[in-house]
């Protein structure tokens, strides 16, 4: 009697679907590195721009953020206080359309928002920074 060499075909199509499976599990959990870039950027923002806003009101001066063709800057930071950052971690980062920002010095301002977003040649992503004047800045998906 001969012995049987090789795989069946259920055997092989077994293999190929645990091997299908396995990679798009892998593929599902493997961050978007743009979507995870964007996110940081809004995370930072939103706390330089509590950050400020402290500054602000101790100082009982208002500051202004605005967005500017590099980055961003700050206008009427109390002299003598610790310097914020003017740039954004990535440069494809820009901030839309959006006018200059007033944090303070009161301690509840006008409701205001800054909206990010990264050009992607597949997917551009867009976040939105805000505060409703009471709470601090936070950070939420652009919803179309």
């Amino acid at each position: 009697m001969k012995s049987r060499r090789g795989f069946t075909l259920i055997e092989l199509m077994v293999v190929i679907a645990i091997v299908a499976i396995g990679s798009a599990l892998a593929s599902l959990a493997l961050p978007d590195s743009d979507r995870r870039t964007l996110a940081r950027e809004g995370e930072r923002l939103a706390a330089l721009l509590e950050a400020a806003r402290a500054q602000s009101r101790a100082a009982g001066v208002p500051v202004r953020w605005r967005a500017t063709a590099s980055g961003f800057a700050w206008d009427g930071l109390p002299p003598g206080a610790a310097p914020l950052p003017t740039g954004w971690l990535d440069a494809r980062t820009r901030a839309l359309g959006n006018a200059a920002l007033l944090l303070g010095p009161d301690p509840i301002i006008d409701a205001q928002a800054v909206v990010l977003t990264r050009p992607d040649q597949h997917s551009p992503q867009a976040l939105r920074i805000a505060s409703d004047g009471l709470r601090p800045f936070g950070v939420a998906p652009l919803t179309p």
